[in-house]
């Protein structure tokens, strides 16, 4: 036996009506007679119809999907987020497609491509630490695809983004440091091309400057992330002249990775030297040597802030006769908060 779903080509066929009744009679258009509403309505409930939701989409000018790109979905990071962006689009009737980078630009570019041709409406991206062309995220605006960044944020004019104050957050990180009464503090950035990275060297300069502590270029060194590179930038910064008492990493897998080479190198953790970093990652909690603090970055609630956003952009864009240079651009910046694990550790 045929198991397919009925059409409302069978129903028209078995009542003897035209297509177009049937579908305003489903629909409950006021031109079409009750006796006539009613007889559509009972067989297609007895056929167990089910509108084409792809077709009334395609009416519509809606999917009411939105894609996402992201470039580790096994991060912590991306997960926090990932449920802030499923539990905001949910509650506005989206359905949430996903796809991740893995850090390579020509997956990012292929992704966003395939949502492209699958009619996504909007996309939210947090870009890939190799990403320095934009190109392919500056030609969606010919295709009317709205896009909201979130944490990794693109130095593109006129963007949509949420993120979260990284500069502030490392200076609260240093501040806390020199408190604890360290004054050479090393840092292991990010990729030097990632705004994330600049961010963070910003606030690294502008606290160093008001501790009255000198900016020494050779106390920070950047990383491509890697476990590997992150060794080396760690058996860097601890076999220089200026030994540093205090790293700030990147972020909490980073802090790990120095960790565990600080170790090898025989030095007794907290004691020689000691971590912060970013993120605030629930895995710090099971560590023997966890950052003694890490600046949250909040991901859900980025997560959560950019869907509202972009559901915001798609309600917005019904009016067609708005101009591009009248867009008011969402900007959106929270603020980090620096959380201290271990107020006794030093």
């Amino acid at each position: 036996m045929e198991n397919r779903l009925p059409t409302i080509k069978e129903i028209a066929k078995q009542l003897n009506i035209s297509v177009s009744t049937v579908s305003r009679a489903l629909h409950d258009h006021p031109n079409i007679g009750l006796r006539t509403k009613m007889r559509v309505q009972q067989l297609a409930k007895d056929l167990n119809y089910e509108p084409n939701q792809t077709a009334i989409f395609f009416q519509q000018g809606k999917t009411y999907t939105i894609g996402v790109i992201l470039p580790e979905l096994s991060e912590a990071f991306f997960s926090s987020a990932i449920s802030g962006i499923e539990d905001a689009a949910h509650k506005g009737n989206y359905t949430v497609l996903l796809g991740q980078s893995h850090d390579d630009v020509e997956k990012e570019k292929h992704l966003l491509d395939t949502f492209r041709k699958h009619r996504v409406d909007g996309l939210l991206v947090s870009i890939s630490k190799n990403t320095n062309n934009y190109e392919h995220f500056e030609a969606l605006q010919r295709y009317n695809i709205p896009v909201v960044f979130f944490d990794r944020i693109p130095k593109i004019p006129n963007i949509h983004y949420v993120a979260c104050n990284m500069i502030n957050g490392t200076v609260q990180a240093i501040n806390f440091l020199f408190k604890k009464a360290h004054r050479i503090i090393g840092m292991i950035n990010g990729p030097e091309k990632l705004p994330a990275t600049k961010e963070r060297l910003e606030g690294y300069i502008q606290a160093m400057t008001k501790s009255r502590l000198k900016y020494d270029p050779n106390l920070v060194v950047n990383c491509n992330l890697t476990k590997e590179d992150v060794a080396a930038a760690t058996e860097k910064l601890l076999s220089g002249k200026r030994k540093p008492t205090a790293i700030v990493t990147f972020n909490d897998y980073v802090a790990l990775d120095a960790v565990q080479q600080a170790r090898k190198m025989k030095l007794k953790i907290n004691k020689d030297v000691c971590f912060v970093s970013y993120a605030n990652l629930p895995i710090s909690n099971y560590t023997a040597f966890p950052p003694l603090a890490s600046v949250e970055q909040f991901p859900y609630q980025q997560g959560q802030k950019a869907t509202e956003t972009l559901i915001e952009l798609l309600q917005k864009k019904t009016d067609e006769s708005a101009e591009n240079n009248n867009v008011t651009y969402y900007k959106i910046i929270l603020e980090s908060q620096l959380i201290v694990h271990d107020n006794k550790q030093v």
